[in-house]
C-alpha cells in the first residue's frame, strides 16, 4: 500500500506546530507562578520570568534547607534534547513550583493581587475592575494556559513588606467615592466577592477557629471585600468595605545564615472609618490608627460605610511569626484534611459494590459459563444443538457490525484518548507533580495530555472501523478529530460570550482562543490521522466465529431486559462508586476549595474502572443468553448511562448547595457540567464496551463451533 498524500502534509503540519512551540521554551525553564525578581539572589541569570538554562541543565538537590543546586552538565547534553525535553515539560505545566525564596532581614517583599472571586455568581473580575489603590504602573504577570482558563488574572500591588519588619498604620491611599464607584463596591459585596493575594507563591488566607479549639484552624481563600450588616437600632441595611488589613507573614528561620523563607501569610479585615489631622496632604497623622501612640485597629466598631461623597482611607498592619513549619510542608496546612473519615467510607462503598459485581462475574465465569461450554462441546447431534437455548444459539450473529458502526467507532475512539488523558494526569498528580502551588497546572496538564493523545484516539477507532470492514479510514480519523472537541468548543464558545457580556477576566482572551484552536488543529488532529493510518495498516482483527448472511430473529424479551430498562440499571452501580467523591470535586470546583487528594480519587477511579467493566459484562451475558445479540451499542449505553445520573447529581448539588442566582451563572455552572456529563459518559461508555467486547471474543473463541 502507498502512502496517502494526506499523511505526509499532516506530518509537515505536526512538525511545524511543535516548532512553533519550541520557539517559545527552546532557550527557557518557565517555572509557573515564580517571580524570581521578588528575591534578587546570586547563583543563575534572571530575566522577567524565565530562567536562562541554554549551557546548564537542572539537578534539582533537596537538602535539608530545599537549596537548588545548578551543575554545568554541557558535556552530557546537547542544547538541542534539552530545549525539546524543557519544552515539552514546561509547555504541560508538570513542574513542581521551584521557589528560590531566600530572605534577609529587611528584604523587600512584593505583594502580588489576584482576581476577585465569588461562588455566588462564578464570574471572577481583575483586581483593578474595583477602585482600589494601585501603583504607579500595572504590572501584569505572565499566566500559563490553566491560569488564563481559570480566570486568574496576577498583577503588582501597593501593597510593599519588608522581610521580619512590623508596619503598623501603613496608608496606602485615599479615595473619596462617588455614583458610580460605590455601585460598583456596593455591587460585590452584594454578591460576596472576595480578594484573593499572592506573597511568595502562596495565596491569601482567612484563618477560621473551629469548634474544636485543639484542632487547626481552616482557611478561607481571600477575604471578603466589605459585608452588610445594620447599625444598633435600626432595621436599614448598610454596606461596610474591608478598608484595613492586617497581614501576618508566618516564616522559618534558618538558624545557620539568619535568612528566612515564607510558610505562611494570613489576613485579618477590619471596617474602620478613619479621622485624620487638617488637611489631606497624602501623608496625615491618622487619629484612628497611629504607630507613634501604638494605637491599633483590632475591630469593626466604627466601620466604614460606602456611599457616594464618603471618604475611604486604605491602611494595613504587617506582623511576622516565626514558626517550626518547614518551607518544603507550607502547603500541608493549606491541604489539611478534616474529612478524611468520608473518603475512606466512600471507597469502603465502591468496593463493596465492586465485591458484588465481582462475585456476579466470578459466578458467571468460572461456574455458568464453563458449564455451558462444557456442555455445548459435549454435544453430538445437530438435533441434540437445536434444541439448546443460550448464548452458544446467537453466535452467528454475534459479531455482526451494529447500526451505525462509525459512529460507534469514532466514540470509542474519543473514550480511548480520554482514558489515556486521566490516566496520566492521575499518575503525575498521585506522584505530586500537579500540586495546587502551581496554579492552572491541572488544566494545562490535561489540556497537553488530551492533545496528544489523539494518537491513541485515531489508533483505536481506525482498528474497530476495519474490523467492521471499513475501507475510508480518513473519514474515520477526520470524524474522531472533530466531533467531541467540536460540540465542546462550541459549548465553550457560547458560554465564553455570556462571560465576555459580564466584562468578567473570566472570559478567555482572543489570543487564548487561538492557541487552543492551534493546539487543535495543529496537533490533535494531526496525530489522530497519524494514529488512523498506523491502525488501519494493522491486521484486520478477526472474529472468532463466522457471520451468518440472514440475520437470526431475535425473540420476544421479557420486560426486564428492555434496552431502556437495562442500560438505565447498569447506570447506577458506576455512579454509586464515585458520588461520594463527587461531592468533594464539585465543592472544590464551584466553592473556590482546594482538592488535593489524589491518593483517593486514583482509588475511585481504579474501582469505576472495574465497576463499568464488571457491570456491563453481567448485563451483557444476561443479554445474550435471552438470544438478543445486539449488544454492541447497548454495552456502550449500559455504563455510559452513568453520566445521565452525574447531571442530575449535579443539578441537585446546584439547588441544595450553592446560592446561584443570576442567569449568567446559572448557565455558566449547567454548560459546563454538560461538558463534564458528556466527557463521563464518553470515558466510562469506552470502558464498558471494551470490557464487553474482550468478553464476547473470549466465550465465543472457547466452544466449538461446526
Amino acid at each position: 500500500m502507498h502512502l496517502p498524500m494526506a499523511f505526509p502534509r499532516s506530518i509537515i503540519f505536526l512538525r511545524a506546530a511543535i516548532l512553533l512551540l519550541l520557539i517559545h521554551a527552546g532557550h527557557c525553564f518557565y517555572l509557573p507562578g515564580v517571580s524570581p525578581q521578588d528575591f534578587q539572589k546570586r547563583g543563575a541569570v534572571i530575566v522577567g520570568r524565565r530562567w536562562f538554562i541554554s549551557d546548564f541543565v537542572l539537578w534539582a538537590t533537596w537538602k535539608e534547607s530545599n537549596r537548588i543546586v545548578f551543575e554545568d552538565a554541557t558535556f552530557a547534553f546537547n542544547r538541542l534534547k534539552m530545549s525539546f525535553i524543557t519544552a515539552l515539560i514546561s509547555w504541560a505545566g508538570l513542574i513542581a513550583h521551584l521557589d528560590y525564596s531566600i530572605a534577609s532581614l529587611g528584604d523587600p517583599l512584593k505583594v502580588k493581587v489576584n482576581k476577585l472571586s465569588s461562588t455566588k455568581t462564578q464570574l471572577p473580575y481583575t483586581y483593578y475592575s474595583l477602585p482600589y489603590c494601585r501603583p504607579d504602573k500595572i504590572v501584569d504577570n505572565a499566566e500559563n494556559l490553566g491560569e488564563v482558563l481559570r480566570g486568574d488574572r496576577i498583577e503588582n500591588s501597593p501593597f510593599v513588606f519588608k522581610m521580619r519588619e512590623p508596619q503598623l498604620c501603613n496608608v496606602v491611599c485615599h479615595l473619596t467615592l462617588n455614583v458610580k464607584t460605590a455601585k460598583k463596591f456596593k455591587e460585590k459585596i452584594e454578591d460576596e466577592y472576595r480578594v484573593n493575594m499572592i506573597l511568595d507563591n502562596l495565596p491569601l488566607v482567612v484563618p477560621t477557629k473551629r469548634l474544636d479549639q485543639e484542632s487547626p484552624p481552616l482557611y478561607q481563600l481571600g477575604f471578603h471585600v466589605g459585608l452588610k450588616a445594620q447599625y444598633a437600632g435600626s432595621k436599614e441595611e448598610k454596606y461596610f468595605i474591608h478598608n484595613h488589613l492586617l497581614f501576618t507573614v508566618k516564616f522559618h528561620k534558618d538558624m545557620q545564615t539568619d535568612s528566612a523563607r515564607i510558610v505562611g501569610f494570613e489576613v485579618r479585615p477590619f471596617s474602620v472609618k478613619h479621622e485624620y489631622e487638617g488637611e489631606w496632604n497624602g501623608k496625615p497623622r491618622l487619629l484612628t490608627c497611629d504607630p507613634h501612640t501604638k494605637r491599633t485597629v483590632i475591630n469593626s466598631n466604627s466601620p466604614q460605610e460606602v456611599e457616594a461623597g464618603q471618604e475611604i482611607v486604605f491602611t494595613y498592619d504587617v506582623e511576622y511569626q516565626e514558626s517550626d513549619v518547614k518551607w518544603a510542608s507550607r502547603w500541608d496546612t493549606y491541604l489539611l484534611m478534616s474529612d478524611d473519615q468520608i473518603h475512606w467510607f466512600s471507597i469502603v462503598n465502591s468496593l463493596m459494590i465492586v465485591l458484588f459485581l465481582s462475585g456476579m462475574v466470578a459466578m458467571i465465569m468460572l461456574r455458568t459459563l464453563y458449564r455451558d461450554i462444557s456442555k455445548y462441546n459435549e454435544l453430538e447431534t445437530q438435533e441434540e444443538a437445536q434444541e439448546e437455548t443460550g448464548w452458544k444459539l446467537v453466535h452467528g450473529d454475534v459479531f455482526r457490525p451494529p447500526s451505525n458502526s462509525d459512529l460507534l467507532c469514532v466514540y470509542a475512539g474519543t473514550g480511548v484518548q480520554f482514558f489515556g488523558m486521566i490516566l496520566v494526569t492521575m499518575l503525575f498528580a498521585v506522584l505530586g507533580f500537579l500540586s495546587p502551588s502551581n496554579r492552572g497546572g491541572l488544566m494545562t496538564a490535561m489540556l497537553f495530555l488530551w492533545v496528544f493523545m489523539g494518537l491513541l484516539a485515531g489508533y483505536s477507532s481506525a482498528r474497530l472501523y476495519k474490523m467492521f470492514k471499513g475501507a475510508e479510514w480518513k473519514r474515520i480519523a477526520l470524524r474522531t478529530a472533530f466531533m467531541f472537541p467540536a460540540t465542546v468548543f462550541v459549548i465553550f464558545f457560547v458560554l465564553n460570550a455570556l462571560i465576555w457580556g459580564q466584562e468578567s477576566s473570566g472570559a478567555v482572551p482572543f489570543g487564548t482562543m487561538f492557541a487552543l484552536v492551534l493546539l487543535w488543529f495543529g496537533i490533535s488532529v494531526p496525530l489522530v490521522f497519524v494514529g488512523g493510518y498506523v491502525g488501519f495498516k494493522k491486521p484486520a482483527i478477526e472474529d472468532p466465529v463466522k457471520t451468518n448472511k440472514i440475520p437470526r430473529h431475535i425473540p420476544e424479551q421479557a420486560w426486564y431486559m428492555n434496552p431502556m430498562f437495562s442500560i438505565l440499571i447498569g447506570g447506577i452501580l458506576p455512579f454509586g462508586a464515585v458520588f461520594i467523591e463527587l461531592f468533594f470535586i464539585l465543592t472544590s470546583i464551584w466553592l473556590n476549595q482546594f482538592y488535593y487528594i489524589f491518593g483517593f480519587l486514583f482509588i475511585v477511579f481504579i474501582i469505576l474502572l472495574i465497576t463499568c467493566a464488571e457491570i456491563t459484562i453481567v448485563l451483557c451475558y444476561f443479554q445474550l443468553c435471552s438470544e438478543d445479540y445486539l449488544w454492541w451499542w447497548r454495552a456502550y449505553l449500559t455504563s455510559g448511562s452513568s453520566a445521565l445520573y452525574l447531571f442530575l447529581y449535579a443539578t441537585f448539588y446546584f439547588f441544595t448547595k450553592l446560592d446561584i442566582t443570576k442567569f449568567v451563572s446559572g448557565a455558566l455552572y449547567f454548560g459546563y457540567m454538560l461538558i463534564v456529563s458528556y466527557a463521563f459518559f464518553v470515558l466510562t461508555g469506552t470502558i464498558g464496551f471494551y470490557a464487553c467486547f474482550w468478553f464476547t471474543r473470549l466465550i465465543y473463541s472457547s466452544v466449538k463451533i461446526d
